[in-house]
């Protein structure tokens, strides 16, 4: 069908997506470990779901190349696609949580003050790790099984048998409704009253009113475009009792989540904005005085020598 667009997709997604997420890494790393706040904690493991998303991503790309077949051993089929999967759906829930901190700072400033502490970030990111991972166990379940009843198929997660299908359906229902929709909804509602709130605040400069509206714009266009194409292919199957086999061009959309979330870090920390633009400042006298190295070796060392040097503010 269209399975030729997804390994220049991937492609595109991991050039991307590795640089800017490792700056994001190491920003957050520094931040956390100086003083840490809410959103520096979810924004941290938002990368760290990223990162580990673009670790197994090569595989995904292997299985592209080799026409949706699974031509590695059969054992890194169910640890792939379980990972794949996961970090997908952990970033929807760690986006919402982003969107629910933000939204409490706004409205209700001095109560929230009172209980705002980095551990009860870390208490919902080690939650929501636990949901995006028990939810998507079925990845990993079924296709162990398989190998267990000695049966290894040419393709990975793609096709099913009968009985197979028919509890698949209902899983990704499940998926559609509990980690697509509720957070969806939330982060919405969130977000929505969030500029609202803004809008009637006199003392807030138009240059910050502006970068927060672009940040509540930014996550829900993740929403919307990275997540939405494939959770309603969950639907489409569960009404047709089939798995759609457009259901791997939609995941392509869902990849490019890992290239849009730095979005949300430029937007929502002030220490990732400094750490990028040190970075840029630091790449562009590399390469004023070396011509002919390859951008990345300049962009690597630059993060070399801000992460050993002055704390961030």
């Amino acid at each position: 069908m269209l399975h030729f667009l997804l390994f220049p997709g991937y492609i595109l997604t991991f050039i991307l997506g590795v640089p800017l997420n490792t700056l994001a890494l190491c920003t957050f790393c520094r931040k956390v470990h100086r003083k840490a706040t809410p959103i520096d904690v979810l924004l941290l493991n938002l990368t760290i779901s990223d990162l580990i998303f673009l670790v197994f991503l090569p595989f995904k790309m292997k299985e592209a190349v080799d026409d949706m077949t699974w031509s590695l051993p059969f054992w890194l089929c169910p640890v792939t696609g379980f990972i794949f999967y996961a970090t997908i759906y952990n970033s929807t829930l760690l986006l919402t949580a982003v969107a629910v901190e933000r939204y409490l700072g706004v409205a209700f400033p001095l109560r929230y003050s009172l209980c705002r502490r980095p551990r009860y970030a870390v208490l919902a990111s080690v939650i929501f790790w636990l949901v995006s991972l028990t939810n998507l166990s079925i990845v990993y379940i079924m296709p162990t099984a398989r190998i267990q009843n000695g049966s290894t198929p040419g393709s990975c997660y793609l096709e099913f048998t009968p009985e197979e299908l028919e509890i698949v359906v209902k899983v990704r229902l499940e998926l559609f409704l509990v980690l697509f929709c509720v957070p969806f909804f939330i982060c919405t509602f969130c977000y929505i009253n969030f500029i609202l709130i803004l809008l009637r605040l006199p003392n807030i400069s138009r240059r910050k009113r502006l970068r927060a509206i672009g940040l509540a714009l930014g996550t829900l266009l993740v929403f919307a475009v990275c997540f939405g194409p494939y959770n309603v292919s969950h639907v489409v199957g569960f009404a047709r009792k089939e798995s759609e086999d457009w259901r791997t061009v939609a995941l392509l959309c869902s990849t490019f989540n890992a290239c849009l979330d730095p979005i949300i870090f430029y937007f929502s920390s002030a220490a990732v904005r400094g750490m990028l633009k040190r970075v840029l400042l630091i790449c562009s006298q590399l390469q004023r005085g070396k011509e002919s190295v390859m951008w990345g070796v300049p962009y690597f060392w630059a993060l070399a020598v801000l992460f050993h040097s002055r704390p961030l503010s």
